[in-house]
Formats: structure tokens, C-alpha cells, sequence
């Protein structure tokens, strides 16, 4: 396996590319299907694939945007060849690919400038010791019988034959 090919129901991969064109070509990939075109790759998510130029990011540089934004540990970054890369960038998520196996044949336009993958999410925890955590620790409440409670009924039924025998009593 390769950089350039995707495994099926891959996850949390980062492909870097550099885009070797003119601003109104790179901003014509923000396209539907233009993407796909140029990875050589059909049915790919658009909202998946961000295309920009580096200098967007200012401040924060592709470094900070692969590490506070995506999620990629520092120890696969090397801030001297993130902090070279000028001009326009594309990064495609593995969620692009909708979990499907694919090769990619980039136009020779893109280059390939690395292959990150996100943190996972430890879902590990310990045991939780408190008493509101064991089991059939809340209070219990009364069982009901599953009998309606009727004295609102009843006291309704009182109320209406009120205004009826008023109402009787008024016209006789």
C-alpha cells in the first residue's frame, strides 16, 4: 500500500497536496466533480477536501492548521518543510472517499507533500466509584397500580351539574 491508494473504510488519513497552478484553476477544484477530476477518483465528498491558499492561514501556517485543526499529533509534523510550502494547498480527508477503496492518479499538477493521520479519541476510562454510579442507587419510587386517579373527574362532574341545576333553576 502506498500513499496514493485509500483502503476501504479508512479513517482518520490526511493527504497533503500541493497545487502547482494558477489561483483561478486551484479555486475552480472548490467545484463540484473538479476534484474528483484531477485525483482521478469519482463521487468524491466536496465538503471533505479543502482547497486554499496557504497565505489564508496567516499566523497560524500549515503547522498550526494540521495540528489545531486537524487533529495531527506534532511528532509526524516538521514545521521547516510545512512552513516552505507557498502558493495553494489541498487537503483531502479520508472521509472524502465514503469509505470506499480507491488509487489515486493525481493530475501531475498535484503533489504529494504528506500523508497525516488524526489523533484518535481514547475512549478508555476506569471504573467509576461512587455510590450514585452502582447499581439500583436510585430512590425508589411507588409503584402505581395503573388505576386512574379520579378525583378531578369527579370533582368536574360536581362543577357541571352546579351550572346545569343553576342553569335549570333560573329558567323555571
Amino acid at each position: 500500500m502506498n500513499n496514493l491508494t485509500v483502503a476501504p473504510h479508512e479513517r482518520g488519513v490526511i493527504r497533503l497536496f500541493t497545487l502547482d497552478m494558477r489561483a483561478e484553476e486551484a479555486k475552480f477544484l472548490r467545484e463540484p466533480g473538479a476534484a474528483d477530476q484531477v485525483l482521478g477518483v469519482d463521487g468524491l465528498d466536496t465538503g471533505q477536501i479543502d482547497i486554499f491558499p496557504v497565505s489564508d492561514l496567516e499566523d497560524l501556517g500549515l503547522y498550526g492548521y494540521l495540528h489545531e485543526g486537524c487533529g495531527v499529533s506534532e511528532d509526524q509534523l516538521n514545521r521547516a518543510t510545512l512552513d516552505a510550502i507557498e502558493g495553494w494547498v489541498m487537503v483531502v480527508r479520508s472521509a472524502a472517499f465514503h469509505d470506499r477503496a480507491a488509487n489515486l492518479t493525481p493530475d501531475a499538477r498535484l503533489h504529494l507533500q504528506g500523508l497525516y493521520t488524526e489523533e484518535a479519541t481514547n475512549w478508555t476510562g476506569g471504573p467509576i466509584d461512587t455510590e450514585s454510579a452502582r447499581p439500583f442507587s436510585a430512590p425508589q419510587s411507588p409503584i402505581e397500580t395503573g388505576a386512574p386517579n379520579r378525583i378531578g373527574s369527579a370533582l368536574l362532574a360536581v362543577i357541571i351539574l352546579f351550572v346545569v341545576g343553576g342553569a335549570l333553576w333560573l329558567i323555571v
